[in-house]
């Protein structure tokens, strides 16, 4: 069961690399129109906030999700399949996320007065992986600290 949760996490930061690429693509150029059936997501990813210390704050969501799949896929290993640090690691990476994800939402929402459907897409597999996270670090065996 274990595996599975990690498995799941693994699922969707793959997602999420995807979904923060296609996101990243618009931003720099390479796409000329972002395919967006609910909202203004180009209004969103054109904004003064879709810039975080020079780089579209999408390629900072696939280093986001980078991370945490290469932290699942190696939580997977056999060797390290009941690791405490892998699991905390996974809570702290998409607790973090998440907060990120919470902001960045709110600036949609309240500041930006717009929603990108893609965005709303990557905050709620952020939410998932924190859930599964969550779930898997409870999962651990009591005294379990490898």
């Amino acid at each position: 069961m274990r595996m599975t949760k990690r498995m799941i996490v693994a699922t969707l930061a793959l997602i999420g690399v995807f979904v923060a690429t296609y996101l990243t693509l618009f931003k720099l150029g390479y796409i000329g129109e972002l395919s967006c059936s609910i909202g203004s997501c180009e209004e969103v990813n054109t904004s003064r906030w879709s810039i975080l210390l020079g780089q579209p704050v999408a390629a900072w969501g696939i280093a986001f999700y980078g991370a945490v799949f290469a932290i699942a896929l190696a939580g997977v290993q056999e060797r390290l399949a009941m690791s405490r640090g892998i699991s905390l690691l996974l809570v702290a990476a998409s607790g973090s996320g998440l907060l990120v994800s919470a902001y960045l939402t709110y600036l949609e929402l309240f500041v930006i007065h717009a929603i990108c459907i893609w965005c709303i897409t990557s905050a709620t597999i952020v939410t998932l992986i924190f859930i599964a996270s969550v779930l898997d670090l409870r999962s651990l065996p009591q005294g379990v600290t490898v």
